[in-house]
């Protein structure tokens, strides 16, 4: 297996402060010029100036591993050198196309066909959105209503779908739609069923019983309050939600009674797909097939806006113009992702993103251990340590926020996720190799000692 290593950056080194002079000041002028919504410079103060595979360099030329990648867009790392090849010779020819059919536009499409379980790929359409995931769960909500007639929508708590008005309607977090009125009426949020700990403190037996019974006994009882929803959406893998997977059993009775009732099953995976959990969806390993699957971020490999839905053609149903969008031509991003698609075929990339999951998990392990570490999960190369006060159970959000910040001073770039912060999250790229992904291990495991002592926890 080729797995492509960086050219030029090929180990972390940080020598300056954080953040250095540089930084600081274009930090500064963006406090000034910037939307106040801005987050991750915030939790992570640097300017980065370039970068190569599974690494960047900030203006003031310190090197970081980073495992936040886009927040999962650049699934082959930073400028992949062969698909930076592919946008310079695309970019000459055709960069915005409207829905106008093009040969670079059908390739992709062969390409992401061909990605389906073979049941699938003679099944689904797909429907170009705008440039954003949430823009493809817009999509598919609206799908289901004009294709049901119906207007509720079942949701899970934890999830997370977007900013955008539907997006963030259907998304558990409350802290951004608080403050906004009139959002999407008809949405009903329902416990979600994790592989790990429950949110409600349940048995996993009883979490099984309990969250897939109370949705069952709400959709089918003439009194539960809820009419019969055009959909439901999940995650299977919660990412922004702190990493969490759902439990297969729980997943596949939600499957059941979608089908049972005619109601249609949208699945979120713009974080999960495209390889990240080890297969091309995440669906194929909770064996069903949903009626609508929603992908974008790494769809172009090199990070790329792009995003669609996949949805059975027996729900074709649009009428020309009903959902459109400016930026859904995008023809770079369409030449990277079909070569994304050979690449990872070609370097047997999901493959590696199995056997670097199991490494995650054996080098994690010893975390296990400690009475502030409440979980280690992760599927593929999606994983978070969950980190809570073992004497209240309460995240421990000042700890998370310790260890990413010394683990990005040792070089490594963490993002936070989950209830308040208390989820400590990586995303490598799907082709990071086996020493790098043991040198960003061997900064996790360190930056969690010392914050436990910075913190006198320990």
């Amino acid at each position: 297996m080729t797995i492509h290593a960086p050219d030029v950056l090929t180990r972390p080194h940080v020598g300056s402060d954080l953040p250095g002079p540089r930084s600081a000041e274009l930090l500064a002028r963006q406090e000034q010029r910037e939307s106040n919504a801005r987050t991750y410079p915030r939790n992570l103060p640097i300017a980065i100036a370039e970068g190569t595979g599974s690494f960047v360099r900030d203006v003031d030329g310190n090197v970081f591993i980073d495992f936040l990648t886009g927040a999962g867009v650049l699934s082959l790392g930073h400028n992949h050198p062969e698909l930076v090849e592919v946008v310079a010779r695309q970019a000459s020819v055709l960069v915005h196309g409207l829905d106008f059919p093009t040969p670079v536009k059908d390739a992709f499409i062969d390409a992401q066909l061909s990605m389906l379980p073979p049941t699938l790929r003679d099944e689904m359409k797909i429907h170009f959105c705008g440039p954003t995931g949430a823009n493809g769960v817009e999509a598919a909500l609206k799908l289901a209503k004009v294709v049901t007639g119906r207007s509720e929508v079942i949701s899970f708590q934890g999830g997370f779908h977007g900013s955008t008005h539907a997006a963030m309607s259907v998304t558990g977090l409350v802290s951004p739609k608080a403050p906004v009125g009139n959002r999407m009426p008809g949405v009903h949020f329902f416990p979600y069923c994790s592989a790990a700990h429950c949110a409600e403190g349940l048995t996993p037996d009883s979490c099984l019983s309990d969250c897939a019974g109370f949705l069952e006994r709400s959709l089918r009882d003439p009194n539960g309050g809820i009419p019969l929803p055009a959909a439901v959406i999940l995650e299977l893998v919660q990412g922004e939600g702190g990493v969490v997977p759902a439990r297969k059993e729980f997943v596949q009775r939600v499957r059941e009674l979608t089908r049972e009732l005619g109601i249609l099953m949208i699945v979120d995976e713009v974080q999960t797909g495209c390889g990240r959990t080890g297969t091309w969806f995440a669906f194929e390993q909770y064996e069903i097939e949903p009626d609508v699957v929603v992908a974008s971020k790494a769809l172009s490999g090199i990070g790329l806006p792009i995003s669609l839905i996949f949805y059975n053609r027996a729900l074709d149903q649009w009428k020309p113009g009903a959902h459109i969008g400016t930026f859904r031509g995008n023809q770079l991003a369409f030449a990277t992702g079909a070569e994304a698609v050979r690449i990872v075929r070609r370097d047997d990339v999901l493959a590696n993103v199995r056997d670097r999951g199991e490494q995650v998990a054996e080098r994690l392990a010893p975390l296990k251990n400690q009475a502030w570490v409440r979980d280690v999960r992760g599927l593929g190369l999606m994983w978070g340590v969950e980190l809570a006060d073992p004497a209240t159970g309460k995240p421990a959000t000042a700890l998370g926020k310790a260890v990413q910040r010394i683990a990005l001073r040792n070089g490594l770039i963490l993002e936070l996720g989950g209830r308040h912060d208390g989820v400590v999250r990586m995303l490598p790229p799907l082709n990071v190799t086996a020493e790098v992904l043991d040198t960003a291990c061997d900064i996790f495991l360190d930056a969690v000692d010392t914050a436990l002592k910075e913190l006198e926890l320990s």
